[in-house]
């Protein structure tokens, strides 16, 4: 157990000041062995404090290492986390409702890789919410890019789960690494390929997935005109989800394997072509700024490069709060070094985000 006299302070409520601070605190508490006391947790929200997906999040890693976990609960706008050794194993974590399955893999995943043993989550609650990646973009692009690293996650969607009630699942399974290779992402390469999937499920009718594709295709030709984009419009089988919900990605992928994606879900009273056009418009200003990842990726990636042994490079777009928020508690917490240069762009304005990584090792792997 950590040591209780040398407890780090968390301000909650600055920078993004959202679940973000508790998922990157909470998660670099566990790895590193820092007893953690977060105050104005979620203080700017409009509901302030604690969601039930931010509580299953904590609840799962403080199961990861048989931890301690003090004033928890809906609403709470503090909590005292004390960790221990990383053990890994068979947990679930769920939310009861449609909070990001997303979400709760964002917070577990950096502990398991240095877990004790090889580890399976069943991660139960929405897999396509708003305000989280979904579980699509999670799979298809956060994945292949994490990867880099040098682990492997591997994650089984069983059922999907949309607003308002949630019950979806996914399944996902990490063996532990001894350390995190560095990675540079600098040089982004043409678009070779442009695909994605518009989904329906429940009652909705499949017409709507088929105008969230045309109306995105429709969208991203006006700009790029000379690549097929493939769009599957998908019906959900009944038997793997939960409710009804509809919604779009739409994924580009470039000769050097960077991996760019737009998406939007479906909202009572917009028409499906707006939805097909938002997602569309969100992947084409993500092409524009010239980097490597995109605005939902360069933040997921800050942690693991704090961890990593060496210098990791990614090029980016401009930084998003959420970006400058990860980078100042993996500096307050690890004694990696974050440095951002912006690039020399003529049209376009981009980041080279550099770090000299911990190198954080496994002892038990």
């Amino acid at each position: 157990m950590a040591e209780e006299g040398n407890t780090m302070e968390v301000d909650g409520g600055i920078m993004e000041g959202g679940g973000q601070i508790l998922r990157i605190c909470t998660a670099l508490s566990c790895l590193l062995g820092i007893r953690v006391h977060v105050v104005r947790i979620r203080a700017g929200r409009s509901t302030p404090g604690l969601r039930p997906q931010h509580l299953s999040g904590l609840e799962i890693v403080r199961d990861l290492c048989a931890g301690r976990l003090e004033k928890a609960e809906i609403g709470s706008t503090e909590i005292i986390f004390t960790p221990s050794r990383i053990k890994g194993g068979s947990l679930t974590a769920d939310t009861k409702t449609a909070g990001s399955v997303c979400l709760l893999l964002q917070v577990s995943l950096p502990c398991v890789l240095f877990a004790e043993s090889p580890t399976v989550l069943v991660l139960k609650g929405g897999t396509n919410a708003e305000m989280a990646p979904q579980i699509d973009y999670t799979t298809m692009v956060f994945r292949p890019i994490a990867e880099r690293f040098a682990f492997k996650l591997d994650c089984d969607i069983r059922r999907r789960g949309y607003y308002p009630r949630g019950g979806g699942e996914i399944l996902v399974k990490v063996s532990p690494v001894k350390n995190l290779t560095p990675i540079t992402m600098t040089d982004r390469g043409n678009v070779t390929k442009i695909y994605g999937r518009a989904f329906v499920a429940g009652v909705l009718p499949y017409k709507m997935a088929r105008d969230m594709a045309s109306s995105a295709v429709r969208c991203i030709r006006r700009e790029v005109n000379n690549l097929h984009v493939d769009i599957q419009a998908v019906q959900e089988p009944s038997d793997k989800a939960v409710g009804n919900g509809s919604g779009i990605i739409v994924i580009a992928e470039t000769s050097t394997g960077c991996l760019f994606a737009g998406s939007a879900l479906s909202k009572r009273g917009v028409p499906a072509d707006k939805v097909g056009a938002e997602a569309a418009d969100i992947l084409l200003r993500n092409l524009r700024h010239g980097g490597c990842v995109d605005e939902y990726l360069q933040d997921q990636l800050i942690i693991f490069m704090a961890l990593a042994d060496g210098i990791s490079r990614i090029r980016t777009g401009p930084l998003t709060l959420h970006t400058q928020t990860a980078i100042h508690f993996a500096q307050q917490f690890t004694k990696a070094k974050f440095t951002v240069n912006r690039c020399e762009e003529p049209d376009a304005e981009n980041y080279i985000i550099e770090c000299q990584g911990t190198g954080h090792q496994n002892p038990t792997a």
